[in-house]
């Protein structure tokens, strides 16, 4: 009896998913370019949607759960939708107005240290790793800092060393030298 019941309950669920999505509105993408758009109103407003859409990717890109494949996809729609930004900010600062990319955030690692990673074509941020597409195979070797060279010492700090010991002023303190000189001296 509570299978038909679970049965009508998920029947009903289902329906009335299908009846709020038929009520919404479909989603209308925008220009494909950034220059075709003159008014800064609705160069702003596509602007706004981008975002919208990069912070719904990256919420869903911190499940660690998700397949390696799936992270790296998102991880690229991600990078995608960010240069699509930087292409409306572009726009925006073209029609006059403000320039949104000074605020813009920077790429960090697991301890939050900022990280530059260049970009293979010379402009502006590279490729970013969000979530759970930092810990990737390949990618954290990214992040590890290159250990540091074992630095020579300079020729101050050699001479700085140097005191009597060095020249053998001091070889009479220990007591060693008077026993070995002893017999040889009678």
């Amino acid at each position: 009896m509570a299978q038909n019941e679970e049965k009508a309950q998920s029947m009903l669920n289902r329906f009335i998913t299908l009846k709020t999505e038929e009520k919404k509105k479909p989603k209308v993408r925008g220009p494909f370019l950034a220059s075709e758009c003159c008014d800064l109103a609705e160069v702003d407003k596509w602007r706004q949607q981008i975002m919208r859409e990069i912070g719904q990717k990256v919420t869903d890109i911190q499940n660690e759960g998700l397949g390696e494949h799936h992270l790296r996809d998102l991880n690229d729609e991600i990078n995608k939708l960010i240069r699509k930004k930087g292409h409306w900010e572009r726009r925006i600062l073209e029609l006059g107005g403000p320039n949104y990319t000074h605020h813009s955030a920077k790429m960090t690692d697991f301890d939050d240290n900022i990280v530059d990673v260049p970009n293979p074509e010379g402009r502006g941020p590279g490729y970013c790793y969000f979530g759970a597409g930092k810990k990737l195979p390949g990618v954290c070797e990214l992040f590890e800092k290159p250990p540091k060279p074992k630095k020579r010492p300079s020729r101050w700090e050699i001479f700085r060393r140097i005191d009597a010991s060095y020249y053998g002023y001091r070889d009479d303190e220990d007591g060693i030298l008077e026993k070995l000189q002893g017999p040889v001296e009678e």
